[in-house]
Formats: C-alpha cells, structure tokens, sequence
C-alpha cells in the first residue's frame, strides 16, 4: 500500500478509503498499522491517529473489529509514543493526580521550550491530546459510574485550558475550583 496515491482530502476520508482499498473482512494491529501509514505519507506524523480512534472510524463504517488486536496495537503505539518521557508518573484518574500531572507536564513544557527541543514539546502535546480523548471515551462510556464520567469531563476541560494557554492554567485553574459552579457540582 505505500506509494499508493490517495484522494481522501481529510483524515477521516483517507481512513475510509484505505480500509475499503484493503478489502478485509475484519480489523486488526495489521490493518491499522496500514492505515496510520498512509496517514502518515499523506498528512505528515502530526497527523496519526490512534490506532482506537482508527479502529473507532472504520467500525462506524461498518468494520468487524479484532478487539484483542485492536487493544494491543493502541497499547503499544502509546507505549511507542511516550517512549523516552516518564509520561507513566502522570495519573489523570482524581483531582488531586490531575493538578498535579498538568504540573508535571508545564515544567516539562517549559523546560523543553527553553531548550529549543521541538520532538519533545510535541510529544507533550500529543500526549495531552491522546489522554483527553481517553477522558472522552471515559465520560461517554455507559459503564463508567456517573461520578467518574462527570470528573473525566471536567479534567478533559482542564487539559483543554493547558494546551491552549499554559502560562494561564495555574490561575485559571485555581479560580475555576473555587467557582460556584465547581463547588456545587464536586462538593464532596
């Protein structure tokens, strides 16, 4: 499949179209590994997509899913994305491991800008943006108590705010958990 030239125009097209020009029955580590690569040739590496997000894209397409595989290659490319960072100190699964992860996270941030080193600051960046989608796929689940969908919302929000402008979350975040609004809803 590498060379191939494709005419999906969006992300989400290009998937759809690799799958179907692959003609399986049934998705697995495989197929999602050709499909980041042609994510990858036409889009640039900014661009990849989780192998779930893929895997999430071509089910709602139709695509018979090989979980345990799917599982698997998402684990690892997540394993292979954090590689060199010490990402696995980082809990967003309460309040009080979420500031301080988002912590963690800024001095990196800023160590990183001083030192020029732009792989790293992406690495951040991406990242933060894989962990949100998972507090997403956490708040929407139905098997997820209420309260932990409710806190995966709110530090999805938080994570939001750093990645947009992180010299302002310190602030932002210490008026936002003594709001009216924050009390009411977390009060216990």
């Amino acid at each position: 499949m590498s060379g191939k030239s494709w005419s999906g125009r969006s992300k989400h097209d290009l998937i759809i179209e690799v799958w179907e020009a692959l003609d399986c029955e049934s998705v697995g580590a495989r197929e999602l590994e050709q499909i980041q690569q042609a994510l990858r040739e036409k889009f640039g590496e900014g661009a990849l997509e989780s192998p779930a997000s893929i895997a999430r894209t071509v089910a709602d397409e139709g695509a018979v899913l090989r979980h345990p595989e799917v599982f698997e290659c998402d684990r690892k490319w997540r394993e292979d994305l954090i590689s060199g960072l010490p990402f696995e100190s980082l809990s967003f699964s309460s309040f009080p491991e979420a500031t301080e992860s988002i912590r963690k996270l800024e001095s990196w941030r800023r160590n990183f800008a001083e030192e020029g080193k732009q792989v790293e600051l992406h690495r951040l960046q991406e990242f933060a943006m894989k962990t949100k989608q998972d507090l997403q796929l956490v708040a929407g689940s139905r098997v997820v108590e209420a309260k932990r969908r409710i806190e995966a919302v709110e530090i999805g929000q938080w994570l939001t705010i750093w990645m947009q402008n992180p010299a302002l979350f310190d602030d932002w975040h210490s008026l936002r958990q003594r709001s009216a609004e924050f009390i009411e809803k977390f009060r216990d």
